[in-house]
């Protein structure tokens, strides 16, 4: 951990629930984290939304005007509105006035702002949002990128994905040698569309990436992999589905756990556990995806999110800032003497 706090600029405006939810989770944060909070957006809103029992000497309120709305296209948005709050945020960053950036408003413009105003990282083409969901196995999650930022791939893309999820699964989520998986159909190498036997064959002969093979749509959550490689696409379907099969099991429980006498001092008997397993299962848990591949910490968040989900968020945020993902990644630009981290072979493109 690092000994600096963490200062991170929260999008206040951004999401179906803001500002209030925002505000609120970035409170939390402020409070339980030990980071610095800087709240973007409109002021006088964001006050109102602050219970009159907070100290509002201890906020810092920076000031923007207007949002990104979810219809409009991100890149023009962006330039019509450039005191929009993602931008005003962006930019706090790249000012070195915010160490992280937490957003859960358009995730395109999240993305287009963070790549006009923060840059990529030295040998990245195209970044990445990458969400930690648990797995069988207690307390070894797995990391799937993209899962959003990019629909359409080329295999030099999926390459530095991976070497993109490898960095954050040991230096974030602490796993010394990190399983990496391609997401396919099948676990035979011959097995996939055209782009996912030329990333096979990428994968394979990357020394730097700890390759182990296919992954198919049981093995994602299996805990046998730390880290799932696939196309945006096919990795936003995956994570909303995951998200709705954890809602409907938490759903289920609820239902019928309680049935009866016996069901009813069973699940006060229970209620830890129940805690517990809404924890590993409910993605509000996550937080989010932190945007990989970019020149500054930038976390996406549900367009959904609450309270809880923006105080992981934030969390999520500091463990980068506090594991120095993108000083780890530099230095091993360095040390490998390379400005690319996919391979010199003519199936790259």
């Amino acid at each position: 951990m690092g000994s600096t706090r963490a200062r991170i600029a929260i999008d206040a405006m951004g999401g179906d629930n803001a500002p209030a939810e925002i505000v609120a989770g970035a409170l939390r944060a402020q409070e339980e984290l030990g980071v610095e909070v800087l709240l973007v957006g409109d002021p006088d809103q964001i006050k109102a939304s602050i219970k009159s029992s907070v100290n509002l000497s201890s906020l810092r309120i920076v000031p923007s005007e207007g949002t990104i709305e979810m219809h409009e296209e991100p890149l023009s948005a962006l330039r019509r509105k450039p005191k929009a709050s993602i931008n005003v945020a962006m930019d706090l960053v790249k000012k070195k006035e915010a160490d992280a950036v937490v957003s859960a408003g358009h995730s395109g413009a999240a993305m287009a702002a963070a790549l006009l105003r923060l840059g990529r990282l030295p040998g990245i083409d195209r970044p990445a949002i990458g969400a930690v969901l648990p797995t069988l196995i207690a307390g070894k999650p797995v990391i799937i990128l993209d899962v959003g930022a990019n629909v359409d791939c080329r295999p030099k893309f999926l390459e530095q994905f991976a070497f993109l999820g490898t960095m954050y699964s040991q230096y974030v989520l602490g796993v010394p040698d990190p399983k990496v998986g391609l997401l396919n159909i099948g676990e035979e190498d011959c097995k996939g569309n055209e782009l996912a036997l030329r990333t096979h064959q990428l994968l394979q002969k990357n020394s730097r990436i700890p390759f182990i093979g296919n992954a198919e749509g049981r093995d994602v959550l299996s805990g046998n992999f730390d880290v799932i490689v696939c196309d945006g696409f096919v990795g936003n379907v995956l994570l909303k589905f995951a998200e709705a099969v954890g809602e409907v099991a938490l759903q289920i429980l609820r239902e019928e756990l309680p049935q009866g006498l016996h069901g009813k001092v069973g699940v006060s008997l229970l209620k830890p556990n129940l805690r517990r397993i809404k924890q590993r299962m409910d993605h509000a848990e996550h937080g989010g995806g932190l945007l990989l591949g970019v020149a500054g910490v930038c976390i996406i968040s549900h367009g959904s999110s609450q309270a809880p989900s923006i105080f992981n968020a934030a969390r999520l945020a500091r463990e980068a800032f506090d594991n120095k993902v993108l000083e780890r990644i530099q230095s091993r630009y360095r040390e490998d003497g390379q400005q690319s981290v996919v391979s010199s072979h003519p199936i790259d493109g």
